[in-house]
C-alpha cells in the first residue's frame, strides 16, 4: 500500500508524534499521551491534522439532482450558503458505502467530505453514478490540507490568528455552517462532541496557521484520541459501526434518511423502505460496563431472554473513568437492559444506556444510577 504523507508530517515528527500507517496515511497517533491529549480537546483547545480526508468539489447546474439521487439526505433542506448536512451514500441494497458531509456553497457548487479510508470504492462509486447526469463535474482537491480545531477554547484562539472581520465572521458561524475566508474554508463541525472549526486550506499554507495555533498554545492531538472522543460523543466509525452490510436503520442513523419527498428516488431507497415496512431487526445501542475489563469491537453481548448483540465500538472513557461501547443488538432491547459482554471468555457486567455518553464537556449519562 502506497504510504502518503500530509503536508504537516514533519511538524508531526518534530513534535515527538508515534507515527502509524491510517488508510495508507502516515498519521500520527498520539503525541506522548493519548490520555493527556482527550482531556485537552474536553477542557481546552487541541489541533489535528484530518489533512487525509478526502475533499470533493461538485459543479454545474446538475450537481443538486444528483446528490438529491446519490445520498439518503435531502440536499433540497440546503438553502444557505455554507450550510452543511450530514449523510450516508448507499448501495442499491440500503447498505453504507461512506458517511459524508455536504456543504452548499451556491446552487452550482456544492462541496463533499468524505473518508480517508473508502477513497478508491467512494471515488468508483460516484463517478459511475454521474455517468447518468449531464451538467455536473466531479473535482477532487489534494492540493488542500484539513485540520480539526476542537474544544470549548478552539474557536477564541483560532479566531485570535485571524483580521477582525474574518474572527468576527468565524464566531457568528452557527453549528453545521461554514464561510470562505480569503485563503480558507471554515465549516463549524467536528468529530469529537466539543465546539470548534474544521479549516480547509492550501496545503502549503497548512504549516504556518499549525505553528501559529501552537504559539496560542493549542495542542496538537493525534488519531487515538480522536477516537475515543467521537466514541464519548456516539459518533460512527466507518468500518466499525456501519459498513455496506449495515443500513442506517440498524446503524443509529435512521435521522439522516430523509423519506420525503416521497418521489426522490434516491440509491438504495427501495431497499431502506422494505426493511422499515418490516421492523428492523437490530438497533444501536450504549453500552457501560458496570463489571471490570475494557469494552472492544467484535465482542459478543448476550442478554438473559437469549437475544445476543455485538460491540461495533468500545474503548475505555477518559472523561467517565469507564468502559464504553456501541453496540448492535435486538431491536427488542430497551434502554436500562441489563447483559453479559464476552472478554476473552469472561462474562462481564454491562447496561444498556441511550448515547451519547458525554457532550460538551459533560457527561449526558447518569453513571451513578447504574
Amino acid at each position: 500500500m502506497t504510504s502518503n504523507k500530509t503536508p504537516l508530517y514533519q511538524q508531526h515528527i518534530e513534535a515527538g508524534a508515534k507515527i502509524v500507517d491510517f488508510s495508507g496515511w502516515q498519521m500520527p497517533i498520539h503525541y506522548g499521551s493519548q490520555l493527556e491529549e482527550h482531556h485537552v480537546v474536553r477542557q481546552s483547545a487541541g489541533v489535528f491534522d484530518v489533512s487525509h480526508m478526502n475533499v470533493v468539489d461538485l459543479n454545474g447546474s446538475g450537481s443538486k439532482s444528483f446528490l438529491q439521487h446519490l445520498l439518503a439526505n435531502d440536499v433540497e433542506k440546503l438553502t444557505v450558503p455554507g450550510k452543511a448536512l450530514y449523510s450516508c451514500m448507499l448501495t442499491e441494497n440500503g447498505g453504507i458505502i461512506d458517511d459524508l458531509i455536504v456543504y452548499f456553497m451556491n446552487q452550482d457548487w456544492y462541496r463533499v467530505i468524505l473518508n480517508a479510508g473508502t477513497h478508491d470504492k467512494d471515488m468508483a462509486w460516484i463517478r459511475q453514478q454521474l455517468q447518468n447526469f449531464t451538467d455536473a463535474t466531479l473535482t477532487e482537491r489534494p492540493e488542500l490540507a484539513m485540520l480539526a480545531i476542537q474544544g470549548p477554547k478552539a474557536i477564541g484562539a483560532f479566531t485570535s490568528l485571524l483580521p477582525a472581520d474574518a474572527a468576527a465572521k468565524v464566531s457568528e458561524l452557527a453549528v453545521f455552517q461554514a464561510c470562505e475566508l480569503d485563503d480558507m474554508f471554515v465549516g463549524r463541525t467536528g468529530y469529537t462532541g466539543e465546539d470548534g472549526v474544521e479549516v480547509i486550506l492550501a496545503a502549503e499554507a497548512a504549516v504556518d496557521i499549525w505553528q501559529k495555533l501552537m504559539d496560542v498554545g493549542v495542542k496538537p492531538i493525534g488519531l487515538g484520541a480522536r477516537d475515543t472522543l467521537r466514541l464519548e460523543a456516539g459518533m460512527a466509525l466507518y468500518g466499525l459501526d456501519m459498513d455496506e452490510t449495515t443500513s442506517p436503520l440498524v446503524s443509529g442513523l435512521a435521522w439522516t434518511v430523509a423519506w420525503q419527498p416521497e418521489t426522490r428516488d434516491f440509491n438504495g431507497r427501495k431497499a431502506l423502505e422494505t426493511e422499515k415496512q418490516n421492523g428492523p431487526g437490530q438497533r444501536m445501542v450504549g453500552l457501560l460496563l458496570t463489571g471490570k475489563g475494557v469494552l472492544r469491537s467484535h465482542q459478543q453481548v448476550q442478554f438473559a431472554d437469549g437475544g445476543n448483540g455485538q460491540i461495533t465500538s468500545g474503548s475505555f472513557s477518559p472523561t467517565l473513568a469507564r468502559s464504553i461501547a456501541l453496540a448492535r443488538v435486538p431491536a427488542t432491547v430497551k434502554t436500562g437492559d441489563v447483559c453479559e459482554v464476552d472478554i476473552r471468555g469472561r462474562l462481564v457486567p454491562a447496561v444498556v444506556v441511550k448515547y451519547p455518553f458525554v457532550r460538551n464537556g459533560k457527561a449526558v449519562i447518569e453513571i451513578e444510577q447504574v
